[in-house]
C-alpha cells in the first residue's frame, strides 16, 4: 500500500504559530469563563428561589398545620354541644323539641355568602372595638348599597380570621349570656 506524500506547499497552511493556537486557547478560555460566569449567577438565582420557596413552605405548612388543629378543636366543641344538647333535649316538651331539632337543622345549614357575612360582620366589629380601644376615630359605615369587600370562602386569610373570629365570638357571647340572660325568640322557654 502505498500512501501519497503531501507537498510541502499544502501542508504549509496547516501549521499555525505558538502565537495564533495561544490566542484560539485564550479566546476559548474566556467565553468558557464567560458561560461559567453566567451558569454561576443562573445556579446562584436558582437557589435563592429555592430557598424563597422552602420559606413559603414551611410558612404555609404551619398555617396549614394550625388551621387543621384549630378545625379539629371546633369539631370538638361541636361533638360535645351536639351531645349537651341530645341530654338536655328529652327534658324539653314536645313542642319544644321540634323546635330545638328545627333550629339545630337550621344552624347546621350555613353556606358560604352567609359565612361571608359573619366573617364580614365579625371583622367590622373587631375592628371598630380595636379602633375605640386605640381612641382613634371610628369610619362611618358604608352607605346602602355599598359593602365591603368579601373574603373568598377558601381563602387562608378567611379561613384564618374565621377561626379566631369564631372563638372571640363564642367568648363574647358567653360572658354576654352570663351578664344578660334573654331566651332565644325561636325557643320559647316552657
Amino acid at each position: 500500500c502505498v500512501v501519497p506524500q503531501a507537498s510541502s506547499q499544502s501542508s504549509q497552511p496547516l501549521k499555525f504559530t505558538t502565537s495564533d493556537s495561544c490566542d484560539r486557547i485564550k479566546d476559548e478560555f474566556q467565553f468558557l469563563q464567560a458561560q461559567y460566569h453566567s451558569l454561576k449567577m443562573e445556579c446562584d438565582k436558582l437557589a435563592s428561589e429555592k430557598s424563597e420557596m422552602q420559606r413559603h413552605y414551611i410558612m404555609y405548612y404551619e398555617m396549614s398545620y394550625g388551621l387543621n388543629i384549630e378545625m379539629h378543636k371546633q369539631a370538638e366543641i361541636v361533638k360535645r354541644l351536639n351531645g349537651i344538647c341530645a341530654q338536655v333535649l328529652p327534658y324539653l316538651s314536645q313542642e319544644h323539641q321540634q323546635q330545638v331539632l328545627g333550629a339545630i337543622e337550621r344552624a347546621k345549614q350555613v353556606t358560604p355568602p352567609e359565612m361571608n357575612s359573619i366573617i364580614r360582620q365579625q371583622l367590622q366589629v373587631h375592628q371598630l372595638s380595636q379602633l375605640q380601644g386605640l381612641g382613634l376615630p371610628t369610619m362611618a359605615p358604608l352607605p346602602m348599597g355599598l359593602s365591603a369587600p368579601s373574603l373568598p370562602p377558601t381563602s387562608s386569610a378567611g379561613l384564618m380570621s374565621l377561626s379566631s373570629i369564631l372563638a372571640s365570638h363564642s367568648h363574647s357571647q358567653a360572658a354576654h349570656a352570663q351578664v344578660t340572660h334573654t331566651p332565644d325568640p325561636e325557643i320559647p322557654i316552657p
